[in-house]
């Protein structure tokens, strides 16, 4: 049976791209595929290598069922092409980023999350770090849609043979 890996990417792994990988892994969790889909995040930068998703992320995620507080930040590495199947930046400057670390023998290639989104016409999941407590909100209600959109996708690709 193959196993699915995605990974989830934003600049420091600390509020979108957690964010991502806790609904997405509830998702998969609900549907009863943990054991044929792998979830991680990481991000660009490394300012926040081994830190917890930001407070406020991880109280926004709680109040929808969401548990973000075992997740720990890291760099996504050149490896990381070779290894997941997707790699999901949050925005545009983060997927220029991942094109440029993309190494040249890699099947993998970046895209973004908010493709994979049903409902949300915006391709960009903005960064909420700088804002209120209703960003992190709208980043949740994103992130809802693009990940029951790429759940289907998978289920359709992967798992459906």
């Amino acid at each position: 049976m193959k196993i699915v890996k995605v990974l989830f990417i934003c600049m420091g792994n600390i509020c979108r791209s957690p964010t991502a990988e806790a609904v997405f892994r509830h998702h998969v969790e609900k549907a009863g595929l943990s054991g044929q889909i792998m979830i991680d995040s990481a991000g660009t930068i490394d300012f926040h290598t081994g830190k917890a998703p930001d407070l406020r992320a991880q109280r926004a995620a709680l109040r929808r069922g969401y548990d973000m507080s075992g997740l720990r930040g890291r760099q996504v590495e050149e490896g990381d092409f070779h290894r997941f199947d997707y790699v999901l930046a949050m925005d545009r400057d983060n997927l220029a980023i991942l094109q440029r670390l993309t190494p040249p023998d890699s099947g993998t290639k970046a895209q973004l999350f908010l493709e994979y989104a049903r409902h949300h016409v915006e391709r960009e999941v903005p960064d909420p770090y700088y804002g209120g407590s209703d960003g992190f909100e709208h980043v949740l209600d994103m992130v809802e849609d693009a990940a029951k959109g790429l759940l289907q996708h998978i289920r359709q690709k992967h798992l459906s043979k």
